[in-house]
């Protein structure tokens, strides 16, 4: 039998370089942060470029790069200078996501593209970057996607929010069978509600409060709740015979 590996050697990521996408704020912003402080060297890709710029700022071995993650052709670019100032990026965190509420008798076409284009289409078009660059320097890596309790059921959420998540974890079985040949393994996270800029109002709300209720775990979730999850699909060592998963992170909002 293998002699085990203890926990700080497990989730070393000492040589990893990561490309972390919506980094400004919120779950992108605590994901590099936490892979940062394990050791990988770390890209922050964002609109807002003034946010990302202050946080790779505190961070040892990152950088900040501006990216509107809908923007089909301006990916390329941010993978250029990513290796450029790091060398192949190996490991990819698609977390990048919009939302919207409201019915769908009462939405618009517009509306249900400007949320495929980044919940989706994106994650399609950065992962093939991500894989076609790596495939070619014979180097593996990882994908973690970020999808949502949404993926697998309905409860009154935009339509479009919950159409373009359960295609984020169809998207990572897929891309988990299909590349695992080359080595690259492909995973998600799927988090309830967690408390961020994207869920604050909501959060406060009386609806929100009557749905923290409903939680079997009575609360919402934080970032930090997630490094354990991250970590784990990050850290070749802790999950390398994992590919295809989605961990549901959610304090029982999914069973109750």
């Amino acid at each position: 039998m293998a002699e085990f590996t203890r926990a700080s050697e497990l989730f070393d990521l000492t040589g990893e370089v990561a490309l972390v996408t919506g980094a400004s704020s919120g779950l992108g912003a605590r994901f590099a942060e936490v892979l940062s402080a394990h050791g990988a060297r770390v890209v922050l890709a964002a609109r807002r470029v003034d946010r990302i710029e202050a946080l790779a700022g505190r961070l040892v071995g990152a950088k900040a790069l501006a990216l509107d993650v809908s923007d089909i052709d301006a990916a390329p670019a941010v993978f250029d200078a990513a290796e450029a100032a790091f060398g192949p990026v190996t490991l990819l965190v698609n977390n990048a996501g919009v939302a919207s509420s409201g019915r769908f008798i009462d939405g618009s076409y517009a509306e249900w593209r400007r949320i495929q284009a980044t919940n989706v289409d994106a994650v399609w078009n950065l992962s093939q970057i991500f894989t076609r660059r790596l495939v070619a320097a014979k180097l593996s890596g990882s994908i973690i996607n970020i999808a949502s309790i949404a993926s697998f059921r309905v409860n009154g959420v935009s339509t479009a929010y919950a159409a373009s998540k359960a295609a984020v974890a169809h998207l990572t079985r897929s891309l988990a069978l299909e590349l695992a040949r080359h080595n690259i393994r492909v995973n998600a996270i799927a988090p309830g509600y967690i408390a961020s800029e994207m869920t604050a109002d909501y959060l406060a709300s009386p609806a929100g409060q009557a749905m923290i209720k409903r939680i079997p775990q009575r609360r919402a979730g934080e970032p930090s709740d997630l490094d354990g999850t991250l970590l784990l699909l990050a850290a070749r060592r802790a999950s390398g015979f994992m590919t295809g998963s989605t961990v549901v992170v959610d304090g029982g909002d999914m069973w109750s």
